[in-house]
């Protein structure tokens, strides 16, 4: 989608729907809000005469569309809740609730009026921010392998109006940016959707090199005899049982925008395609099994953003990717397994693999790089999704400062994430009779928990965060209809606006 800013006011555009923001009404109140009056005027008093017969009542996800009877667009209004409880990311849901109602209804061009989702608490240049993001995620469609659609909103324009003209000039850097966001979150969910037989480990890693090429990263691929060599038992564990997509580590090396030496490493989950090898799953559900790739599209998602967006830290993406399937070549429940950095894995469930290969990856990190930070992101256990839910994703950390950085950038893009406690209850369930850790425990409960303990096996002192997205990752038609708006049907991109948020912070 297109995005732009215009100093006009909204309604003298030229487009197909201009769209306005208003705030719930009390009960009582049957004054017309001087603040529609070009609105009402553009509708020769229809809008007006809604309002009075109480049409229009200001509650969120409400819709009012009004056709100008000059024949020029139709003006929309939607819900916004209360002034008092209205953020940011009431203006992002807003926006996306407004173009998904216009999807398929012959409007290709819509306008946000600024100043009318602008509050005392949210300012101009997050409302603005807000309307951009909320209309191009709400707007996307994965349209890959459909032959007809029915054509949604291709462009959308802010209007600043008479009270935000002045602030043009800066409005416009915060365009840039944001279009680099939404652009790069709209790429994530394309390569997140693609199904297994397309985007397998190689497709990942060559994803990566055409990255690495546009934006002059340095790009390893390290394919299945490079595994060997590096003795990554992980990665060719879980990856052995598919004869025609074996696995890859890809490491990618950004070099920063800044002066201060510090280094953040970022270790993504790429399972291709997670049937649970010979631990396998249930039939009913596994198709959605090809977003188990999430975490290492993000981690492509999030170094692009970075480069473009030019934030200071040296990152090192490091995408442990992967096709989990039963064969004759597949690992058993019961085999020993050595990672990357010397530590044994008994394997007691081939389903818990996510975390058997970023063991690999996260010891690398911490070997070849010494990074001074480590955040790894997968779809890692539906033990998140019991206790989470589908829309906000689990945050362990060994680092109080990394999690709380993590956890206030996570408020800033809306996707929301929650501390869980690690101890050494965690620890211990996690510890082998035979072996260092083993990757499931026979008890039933504190799942997202105990792969975390797992993970930190690898991680050293190092201040590490684990981000566990596997709920928000992708939504179903069940799910669908309680997430925001612009969390679309299949792949989300969820943590990519987060993590590149809290790397500018940084």
């Amino acid at each position: 989608m297109k995005l732009a800013l215009d100093k006009r006011d909204v309604t003298l555009g030229s487009l197909d729907a201009s769209i306005s923001g208003v705030f719930q009404r009390a009960e009582k109140d049957d004054a017309f809000p001087r603040t529609f009056a070009r609105e009402d005027a553009a509708t020769d008093g229809l809008l007006k005469a809604a309002w009075d017969r109480r049409e229009i009542r200001g509650r969120k996800k409400e819709i009012t569309v009004v056709h100008r009877p000059d024949g020029k667009g139709r003006v929309v209004l939607v819900g916004l809740g209360t002034r008092t409880a209205a953020n940011h990311e009431t203006a992002r849901r807003a926006a996306a609730e407004a173009v998904r109602a216009l999807r398929g209804k012959g409007a290709r061009t819509v306008g946000f009026r600024l100043a009318s989702f602008v509050t005392e608490q949210v300012g101009s240049e997050a409302a603005f921010e807000a309307l951009l993001e909320g209309a191009a995620l709400g707007g996307y469609e994965f349209l890959r392998y459909k032959t007809k659609t029915d054509g949604g909103v291709e462009e959308a324009v802010v209007f600043l109006g008479e009270e935000h003209q002045r602030e043009e000039a800066g409005l416009k850097r915060h365009l840039e940016r944001t279009v680099v966001l939404t652009e790069t979150v709209v790429w994530t969910r394309d390569l997140a959707n693609l199904p297994a037989d397309t985007a397998s480990p190689a497709r990942l890693a060559d994803e990566a090199v055409r990255l690495g090429k546009e934006l002059d990263f340095k790009v390893q691929v390290f394919d299945e005899k490079k595994l060997a060599e590096l003795k990554c038992g992980g990665l060719l564990a879980v990856g052995g049982g598919s004869t025609t997509h074996p696995p890859r580590m890809v490491v990618i090396e950004y070099p920063g925008a800044g002066r201060t030496g510090k280094t953040i490493a970022i270790v993504g989950k790429g399972i291709t395609f997670d049937s649970g090898g010979l631990s396998i799953k249930p039939a009913a559900t596994m198709s959605e099994m090809k977003f188990d790739k999430s975490g290492a599209v993000a981690v492509l998602g999030i170094l692009r953003a970075a480069a473009l967006r030019k934030v200071a830290p040296r990152i090192v993406g490091i995408l442990c990717c992967a096709e989990n399937v039963p064969s004759g070549t597949s690992y058993r429940p019961g085999d020993i397994v050595r990672a990357y950095d010397g530590h044994t894995m008994e394997i007691l469930n081939t389903d818990a693999e996510g975390r058997v290969v970023l063991a690999d990856g996260l010891g690398y990190a911490v070997d070849k790089y010494h990074p001074d930070e480590i955040i790894d992101l997968a779809t890692l256990t539906g033990a998140q999704v019991v206790a989470l839910g589908d829309d906000t994703g689990g945050l362990v950390s060994n680092d109080d400062k990394l999690a709380n950085l993590l956890l206030e950038a996570s408020a800033r893009s809306g996707e929301p994430f929650w501390r869980m406690p690690l101890t050494d209850y965690h620890r211990e369930l996690v510890k082998s009779d035979i072996a260092d850790v083993r990757n499931h425990t026979e008890l039933t409960v504190a799942g997202m928990l105990t792969a975390s303990a797992f993970l930190e096996t690898f991680v050293g002192a190092t201040p590490w965060a684990h981000l566990d997205i596997a709920g928000a990752s992708w939504t179903t038609p069940s799910t669908r209809k309680w997430q925001p708006a612009y969390q679309n049907p299949g792949a989300t991109g969820f943590g990519v606006r987060t993590v590149v948020g809290y790397l500018e912070g940084r």
